[in-house]
């Protein structure tokens, strides 16, 4: 097995009218009502949550979308990298802006971002990832996720996003990736 290794640097990040792009993820799994002492078969979903590098708070995997890469292939690498977990992305959840406080460079002076976010089914968690030194990993019911998002804007593609997709039913609106090719 190769050694995962997480990409660093800006110098393949796409940028567009001022905003650098972004791609994330929302990880999630199906768990038994009775394994979240509930008193049914019935299926329950979490998320999946990784510590800040830089302060308090929880986040949803995210990062640069490159320019070798479609965004579905930048969300997807992203997930490995930061929370050690591969699937399956189901829907497009959406686009979110915000600026950044920390991340301003020559391309995005004012540190603004754009991140297209997708729902993620976790197929596989890895035990050992390119960031597994400096994050943790928190399973979360979508109440508990939003209450701890250290950002805005992830609250609300959890909030707005995932959450009205997982009322519409989570339904499959991207196409199934290919067996074949891993991730």
């Amino acid at each position: 097995m190769s050694e995962l290794v997480a990409r660093t640097g800006r110098h393949q990040q796409r940028y567009e009218d001022g905003y650098r792009l972004i791609a994330g993820c929302i990880p999630f799994k199906y768990i038994n009502a009775d394994d979240n002492g509930g008193d049914s078969s019935e299926m329950l979903v979490e998320v999946l949550m990784i510590n800040s590098t830089s302060g308090p708070g929880l986040l949803f995997p995210k990062g640069g979308w490159e320019n070798d890469e479609t965004v579905e292939e930048a969300a997807v690498r992203e997930a490995v990298e930061e929370a050690g977990v591969r699937g399956d992305l189901m829907h497009y959840l959406g686009c979110y802006s915000f600026k950044s406080k920390t991340l301003q460079d020559e391309y995005s002076p004012e540190g603004l971002c754009r991140a297209s976010m997708y729902a993620l089914y976790v197929e596989e968690e890895l035990e050992s990832w390119p960031e597994k030194s400096h994050r943790e990993r928190s399973w979360l019911t979508i109440p508990e996720a939003i209450a701890c998002c250290r950002h805005a804007w992830m609250r609300e593609a959890v909030e707005e996003g995932f959450s009205k997709w997982y009322a519409d039913g989570m339904v499959r609106t991207l196409p199934e990736k290919s067996k074949k090719s891993n991730s």
